[in-house]
């Protein structure tokens, strides 16, 4: 009676083995194209005055739009960070330049502008300007972006 038992046990477990993987299958290509058809949309919160780190940004979102060309993707820049977007403080003009080429929205928040004494002027071409750069993200989140802190 337990070799029954038993070979009727194994004989489920291999005949039910190969429905599950089925399942599960097909659940991975689902998901996939879900993943797909979603766009990407993802702000950046940079504060970070280290011409370092912002090197190592734009790495990041260089990698992001080889990974996801149509990602849509916003850096909000502010305080500190502003420098990056002034033209003759920026160490990474060129490197902004191509990413605004893929499509990359650098936002310069204008209540850092005006603290740091900055005209529209002074930026970098195509760089928009948002009247305060946290407002901006908090907008983003409530929109469903994915938020990064840089």
């Amino acid at each position: 009676m337990r070799i029954k038992l038993i070979l009727v046990l194994v004989l489920f477990a291999y005949v039910t083995s190969p429905s599950f993987a089925q399942v599960k299958t097909n659940a991975k290509k689902a998901s996939s194209k879900t993943a797909q058809a979603t766009p990407h949309r993802i702000v950046y919160d940079m504060t970070a005055a280290d011409t370092t780190q912002q090197s190592m940004l734009m790495r990041q979102l260089n990698n992001i739009k080889r990974g996801w060309p149509e990602a849509q993707i916003e850096i909000v820049v502010h305080g500190k960070a502003l420098d990056m977007l002034v033209s003759e403080k920026s160490t990474n003009a060129a490197a902004i330049k191509e990413l605004q080429e893929k499509g990359v929205v650098f936002a310069a928040c204008e209540n850092s502008m005006r603290a740091r004494k900055v005209e529209k002027a002074q930026l970098l071409p195509g760089v928009i300007t948002v009247p305060m750069g946290i407002g901006e993200v908090v907008m983003k989140q409530e929109e469903g972006w994915s938020y990064i802190k840089f």
